[in-house]
Formats: structure tokens, sequence, C-alpha cells
């Protein structure tokens, strides 16, 4: 993948994942929201981070 695209990706996944965590859905139900604010929000934050690592050690390269 293009370094710039795996930056790029990181940053929208992290952003996304973190106005899903700030922003409180009551559609979705208690558990729903619960379950989105622990493990599929940090996963995608965790996955972010990876692709912001992986294109900046790109960038040395």
């Amino acid at each position: 993948m293009n370094k710039w695209i795996e930056i790029l990706f990181g940053l929208i996944l992290l952003n996304g994942a973190i106005f899903t965590w700030m922003t409180n859905f009551w559609a979705l139900g208690d558990a729903a929201l619960t379950f989105f604010k622990g493990g599929l929000v940090w996963m995608v934050i965790l996955l972010g981070f990876v692709f912001i690592v992986l294109g900046i050690s790109d960038l040395k390269d």
C-alpha cells in the first residue's frame, strides 16, 4: 500500500473512531452503545495507529 494512503487511512480510522466514541447514539440502545464504546472503538483506534506507524516507517525508506 502507498505510504500516504496508509497515513490517510489511519487518520480517517482514528478520527472516525474518536467521533463515534464522543457522540451519543440513542437509537442504538444501551447494549450496543456499550459495545461500541468498549471493544470495537478501541480496535479501530489501534488499527488507525498501526496504519499511521506503517506509513511513517515507509516514509523513512
